[in-house]
């Protein structure tokens, strides 16, 4: 007898809490094994963390408690970029190598919906050209696990898996309760992530964001407090953090489920590969790699010929500004924050943000910078709205967090 339907099963979850990873679309496993396996069910890091290291990170240590447990990282680049893609094409080129020295027989990424550049389709690439055309960024909520049960009926054996932080998280902890995947040597490609939206609301915030959303292909809130987006055209566009229309981080287009993550640069991936921790320069497009596993070794030595790598860096101190946005969670700071909301003019917004961006935390500084707002405001989201998963939700290092700003748990 098969499994009920995704439609099914989705339907006795709480909504607001499924980030449409895709593991219970099928019908190859039963509902509840996916449910078993959902990090809003049974919570971030924590014991997930020690199964794949044997301990989990150590709050003692500054950076790996922000960063997680890697044995390497640095900042890197592709020496020859690969066309068409966000920044210089360091995930797709690990895949594309990985599947054509065999380390790999497939590649479960995303495609491009044909009705809409940004929004994504989950495939199954088994070919250099599958996986070519999976670069760059899709920013909504993605059904990327959806193409593991095709893995599995296509007998599969080895498999490389790219991920935000969700699909990561529920795909090991599906892996080590379930048999599904038995036989399967899965590697895992991490990219760190937060705040998506839901397909059906991406435009409506797209269109409030940009002049022309229709001809943006590049899109990402970047390290100087502006969101950047390339036209088709090759042309620019900036923003700054502090002019966006207010609306469009109301609670009716943003995803409970971003907003319940604690796991912003993807801790459980086998190597983790983004810009937030890179020094940012327009033509170079670095990126920051952390590596964090054998497995992750192994996907690093694939492309090494091919990587200009670079130490990373840190400026700046993060402090103040956290301890300023952390206000908002006290009594008295909620008030005033709610007094000064609101966009400011784009000259204005520029300003602040080249103020910010010149003399406030970046490299690392500004990866803590990012971590310590976002793991604050999550807590207290899932304090005030999911109280009962507090403490299945909530990994230990977060009230380390709390407890460095003197905020109340």
């Amino acid at each position: 007898m098969s499994a009920p339907a995704a439609k099914s099963v989705t339907a006795s979850l709480p909504q607001k809490l499924c980030s449409m990873c895709g593991l219970c679309m099928g019908t190859s496993w039963p509902a509840q094994e996916s449910i078993k396996s959902c990090v809003f069910t049974s919570g971030w890091l924590g014991s997930r963390e020690r199964a794949l290291f044997g301990r989990e990170r150590a709050r003692d240590n500054p950076e790996e408690m922000l960063f997680g447990i890697s044995s390497e990282r640095f900042v890197a680049r592709m020496k020859n970029p690969l066309p068409n893609i966000q920044f210089t094409g360091i995930i797709t080129g690990i895949a594309k190598k990985a599947f054509e020295t065999g380390l790999v027989e497939a590649v479960v990424t995303l495609h491009r919906s044909p009705e809409d550049y940004f929004l994504p389709v989950p495939v199954l690439a088994r070919s250099t050209e599958e996986i070519l055309a999976s670069g760059g960024s899709k920013p909504v909520l993605a059904q990327a696990l959806a193409s593991l049960e095709k893995a599995c009926q296509q007998g599969i054996k080895r498999l490389l898996v790219i991920g935000a932080c969700c699909h990561v998280q529920n795909l090991r902890e599906f892996q080590r309760l379930s048999p599904y995947l038995n036989g399967i040597e899965i590697y895992v490609v991490g990219i760190p992530c937060t705040d998506n939206v839901h397909p059906k609301n991406f435009r409506s915030i797209f269109s409030k964001i940009s002049r022309s959303h229709e001809t943006v292909r590049h899109y990402e809130f970047m390290q100087d407090f502006t969101v950047h987006l390339r036209h088709v055209d090759g042309t620019l566009e900036r923003v700054p953090f502090f002019s966006l229309p207010q609306d469009i981080s109301s609670s009716e287009l943003l995803t409970d489920c971003c907003r319940s993550c604690f796991d912003y640069l993807n801790g459980l991936a086998d190597i983790t590969v983004g810009y937030i921790g890179a020094p940012l320069h327009i033509e170079k497009m670095y990126q920051w790699v952390l590596v964090r596993t054998e497995k992750g070794k192994a996907l690093r030595q694939l492309i090494a010929d091919e990587l200009e790598t670079y130490p990373e860096t840190s400026a700046g101190d993060r402090t103040a500004m956290v301890r300023q946005y952390a206000l908002r969670y006290t009594r008295d700071g909620a008030a005033e924050a709610l007094k000064m909301s609101g966009s400011m003019p784009l000259e204005q917004g520029f300003m602040l943000a080249e103020h910010m961006y010149t003399t406030g935390p970046r490299g690392l500084e500004f990866v803590r910078y990012a971590i310590d707002t976002h793991v604050i405001r999550n807590y207290y989201f899932v304090k005030q709205n999911y109280p009962e998963k507090l403490p299945a939700l909530v990994p230990a290092y977060v009230y380390s967090i709390l407890e460095a700003y003197g905020l109340e748990p």
